[in-house]
């Protein structure tokens, strides 16, 4: 197996996440695949790393994909940040997402950590990791 469902998968947790009433009352259409240019809200969403691992077998090609969803927050406070961070996880634990090319087997949280961040630390970040076993078709 290769990286490609890669962008399949990408698009398809970038288009849930946005049509997510849930996280839209929390950060509007602040979620990003990648992070525009100029000055950014105060609390947004980026889609950012991912590791991925052959998981082929007799019954055919497969990837293991984990990647990384962050909460980002210009406050000193990690409280609306854990809000985003848990209704991100609400949405795509166990989701079943259509992708553009091959089949979602299961997703699933995996971990999170919480960091301060910024100049003097007074931002903060959260990363959630999150494992997704594919299949091409």
């Amino acid at each position: 197996m290769s990286y490609v469902l890669g962008e399949a998968l990408q698009a398809a947790v970038y288009q849930r996440l946005l049509g997510d009433p849930d996280l839209e009352a929390l950060v509007g259409t602040a979620i990003y695949d990648a992070v525009p240019a100029g000055p950014l809200p105060g609390l947004y969403v980026t889609i950012g790393a991912e590791e991925v691992q052959d998981r082929s077998d007799v019954s055919g090609s497969g990837a293991l994909h984990r990647f990384r969803v962050s909460v980002v927050t210009d406050t000193d406070s990690f409280g609306r940040a854990k809000l985003v961070a848990a209704a991100i996880s609400d949405v795509l634990s166990d989701a079943s997402l259509p992708l553009s090319r091959g089949r979602l087997v299961g997703l699933w949280f995996e971990r999170a950590v919480a960091r301060r961040s910024g100049k003097a630390d007074r931002a903060r970040r959260i990363d959630l990791r999150f494992r997704a076993r594919l299949e091409d078709s």
